[in-house]
């Protein structure tokens, strides 16, 4: 798929035919076919038997694995993945990596003293290999003691994560069910993907939008005129999924280049994707696309170019708004083209011809999550709608707008089969104890840890309530990885101190396992039962995702790890209900057949014959093709009235007037954030731009040798335009140090003019790799982004990542250069 785009070693997508992906996996293989030769690398022995392919599944596509004498020896994609992942072959490194967590382990110092031991210390890797039974009698007594002597408000029970794939071993869900079960403890809420546009748009539009079935490809492709991408990159984020990918969304670009439909990218980098169409490609500054959409808006109310029966049929609030533009607002600045162009250089005249273009054909607005990752994050989804309503098209086929078409494929049209529900649920608490107010909140925001570690007992405001930090004192971490996706590293280093002990269940020595004083070796995907479907919308197939092989060394499933924690705290019967895995597999096919029989919308055979075939597709009815998001309110918005308080698209929101913060207007609004390009007085020059990986998955197979396709001089690329390093002396390939005063990072550079001038990009999720755990602002050998981001929340009402709000500079390395070592193994483990 895609075979005429440019592959190069920074590339915006991989473009690999079914032949080069197998030539590409195969030479990976063999590596690892080598690797599997070394003594003692799985521990075990097996006896000979034919080899055997089992059809399972992962974050990066369905797959065929190959077994030879108990070993996973290669793969190759499902024949119906529409554009097989490159990444794929990393699912089978990372069950032999050099990085796999292999035996439990205990960090020295805190298997000495326990909740007494010196916590500067976590990082320094001293680790020493202990029985299952030890390891586990130290949880369970850690969270008995501390349910017995402190309450539930000392426990943080890690937060979400991109976890394994399958209904079944979701360990986020299990370890809700043991902590409800024991007591209760401290959760999070919203996630760091898209906490400020799910912050915002249950007031605008009565949900979170970007989830769930969008306008099908199939609409676009017979009705739109005009696609804006704005701020996102569908070929790299659609690589992945949930559910298994089937990576539907490379067929519809295919087909959208064959119908020639008019495609604008308004983006800082000029993406693979955009080249792929033909695309305009609209070098935006940074943090001022809720501008550009605010001049838009104004171009249509002064030129009377907007739909005004939509606006007063659909809409609620415009005459609040069309004072903002008009400078009757509350900051008194007219929204004119001219005003946007000086905080976005997009001139003026491109911003009055894009007004003028949306509305005179059939547009669809498409918006990543970028944009609101960001100081005052809320303002963008809530500009991007506003703008989608005055052009006046949302509801009509191939028009309005989508939040979501970079991720899960959700445009392709859906089979009848029922959703797969997860196997477990995680109940609600057992209150041994009440849980008075002053003990802090139950959740807070993902984003907000290092906050609650720095300020236990202090008040917090978040979504119209203040609330209290609880005084945490152990954090159980699985299925996650913090030391990746949370901001500013070195504060959340010093914080990280606060807890007495951190527990962390993994298969790969993450940073975060790093920082740990207990670690469990889980199992990966392949060494254990599950089920899911093929395609999170489309719902193509369910696959019986059979363990490929044995658990190796010494790891143990998830489920299995807390069966036995649970046991220790008494709590067996209640966790497992006398089930096995494979029981809660055929549960959650039952509760999908039933339902199918009630419905008669599919028919699934019974458990057996579905298991033994190992997989069972599922047609598309065609009335299903052509499906229009919002199509039922825009025919009649009476009838299907939005669940907001109007019922309506709420371009001003009442409830929000009332929290009355100064960081979230009750309208969409331009709000300068903490630092961005646009500041006179910069303490740094270079805006950094910290997209996600296109080899991996966050921070999933970065311990695995699918890294060797991207990495510049073993660290992470760094894309850095040509006028800015000629300015500092940087040549392709060097090795450069990205700064400011909140860390520092060792990178590979990649110049290029596919990225504007006075912005670099550096893909967020490589692992963190400190010189030296002992200096607070340590170099990251290695390119961890997240050293140098800001932890702020975007405003008082989301509480989420500011993550893109982040000025740098960069300098060629000059200095002996520092070997990675974070993907090898603490010396002990």
């Amino acid at each position: 798929m895609l075979q005429n785009l440019k592959e190069t070693k920074m590339s915006e997508t991989h473009s690999l035919s079914r032949r080069r992906f197998l030539s590409a996996t195969s030479s990976l293989t063999a590596l690892a076919a080598a690797d599997m030769m070394l003594p003692g690398v799985v521990g075990r022995a097996f006896a000979a038997e034919a080899p055997k392919e089992i059809l399972t599944g992962s974050h990066w596509g369905a797959f065929y694995a190959k077994v030879d004498n108990g070993r996973f020896t290669s793969l190759r994609p499902w024949e119906k993945d529409f554009h097989p992942n490159q990444a794929l072959d990393g699912v089978q490194d990372v069950v032999y990596s050099s990085s796999r967590i292999r035996y439990p382990m205990v960090r020295r110092a805190y298997l000495e003293n326990g909740i007494k031991a010196d916590r500067d210390s976590r990082g320094d890797g001293d680790f020493v290999r202990v029985s299952w039974d030890k390891a586990l009698d130290l949880v369970a007594g850690e969270l008995k003691r501390l349910e017995e002597q402190e309450g539930p408000w000392a426990v943080y029970a890690g937060s979400y994560g991109w976890r394994s794939s399958g209904e079944i071993g979701s360990p986020q869900i299990m370890l809700t069910r043991l902590m409800n079960l024991n007591g209760g403890a401290v959760y999070s809420s919203s996630n760091y993907s898209k906490a400020a546009l799910e912050g915002i748009m249950p007031y605008v539009v009565g949900s979170i939008d970007a989830a769930g079935p969008q306008t099908t490809y199939q609409s676009v492709l017979e009705n739109t005129k005009t696609i804006v991408f704005w701020g996102t990159d569908p070929f790299k984020t659609n690589q992945i999924g949930f559910a298994l990918p089937d990576h539907e969304e490379y067929k519809w670009f295919e087909d959208m280049k064959k119908a020639g439909i008019k495609a604008i990218f308004i983006n800082p980098v000029n993406l693979e994707a955009s080249k792929y169409l033909g695309a305009e490609w609209l070098a935006i500054r940074p943090h001022s696309d809720v501008a550009l959409a605010i001049a838009i808006c104004h171009v249509l109310l002064t030129e009377k170019l907007y739909d005004a029966e939509f606006i007063a049929n659909c809409t609620f609030g415009f005459e609040k708004f069309s004072d903002y533009l008009l400078g009757k607002g509350w900051d008194k600045v007219e929204k004119t083209p001219e005003w946007a162009a000086a905080l976005t250089e997009i001139p003026a005249d491109v911003i009055r011809r894009l007004a003028h273009q949306f509305v005179e054909n059939r547009t669809m607005l498409v918006s990543g999550w970028s944009c609101q990752r960001q100081h005052h994050g809320e303002q963008w989804p809530w500009a991007f709608v506003t703008l989608a309503s005055m052009i006046g098209q949302v509801g009509l086929p191939g028009g309005g707008f989508c939040q979501n078409y970079h991720l899960y494929s959700l445009g392709s049209p859906a089979s009848p089969a029922p959703a797969l529900a997860p196997g477990m649920s995680g109940g609600t608490r057992k209150a041994n104890k009440p849980w008075p107010k002053e003990k802090g909140a139950q959740s807070i925001p993902v984003a907000r840890i290092v906050d609650m570690l720095e300020k236990p007992g202090k008040t917090y405001e978040h979504n119209g309530e203040t609330k209290i930090y609880p005084d945490v004192k152990l954090t159980y971490w699985v299925g996650g990885n913090p030391f990746h996706h949370h901001q500013d590293r070195n504060r959340m280093r010093k914080a990280w101190r606060k807890f007495e002990t951190v527990i962390v269940q993994d298969f790969q020595w993450t940073a975060s396992a790093r920082f740990a004083d207990i670690v469990l070796p889980a199992t990966t995907t392949t060494e254990r039962d599950d089920i899911e479907m093929v395609g999170a919308n489309s719902k193509r197939a369910y696959v019986a995702m059979k363990k490929v092989v044995e658990p190796v060394f010494e790891s143990k499933t998830d489920y299995a790890i807390f069966t036995a924690i649970a046991e220790r705290l008494g709590l067996g019967q209640e966790f497992t209900e006398g089930k096995s895995e494979l029981d809660m597999v055929r549960d959650v096919y039952a509760a999908a057949k039933k339902t199918a029989d009630a419905k008669k919308s599919v028919t699934l055979p019974a458990f057996e014959e579905f298991w033994d075939k190992g997989i069972i597709e599922f047609e598309t009815p065609a009335k299903n093709l052509r499906w229009v998001k919002y199509a039922d309110f825009r025919e009649d918005p009476i009838e299907n009235m939005l669940p907001t308080g109007t019922g309506k698209i709420e371009l001003y929101s009442k409830p929000i007037e009332k929290m009355g913060y100064d960081d979230c207007p009750p309208h969409a609004s331009w709000l300068e954030p903490l630092e961005w390009l646009g500041q006179k007085d910069k303490a740094y020059p270079l805006h950094m731009n910290s997209n996600h990986p296109l080899h991996r998955m966050h921070s999933q197979l970065n311990g695995t040798r699918v890294r060797k396709i991207y990495e510049v001089a073993d660290r992470e690329p760094c894309m850095i335009n040509t006028k800015d390093a000629e300015a500092r002396g940087i040549k392709n390939g060097d090795v450069v140090r990205v700064f400011n005063g909140r860390g520092q990072c060792l990178a590979g550079a990649v110049v290029s003019d596919d990225i504007r001038p006075s912005v670099i990009q550096l893909q967020e999720g490589a692992w963190y790799d400190p010189a030296d755990i002992k200096d607070p602002n340590t170099l990251c050998k290695h390119g961890d982004v997240n050293v140098l981001t800001p932890d702020i929340g975007s405003s008082r009402l989301a509480q989420a990542t500011s993550a893109h709000t982040c000025l740098v500079d960069v300098e060629k390395y000059t200095g002996p250069l520092p070997k990675v070592t974070v993907f090898d193994a603490p010396a002990n483990a």
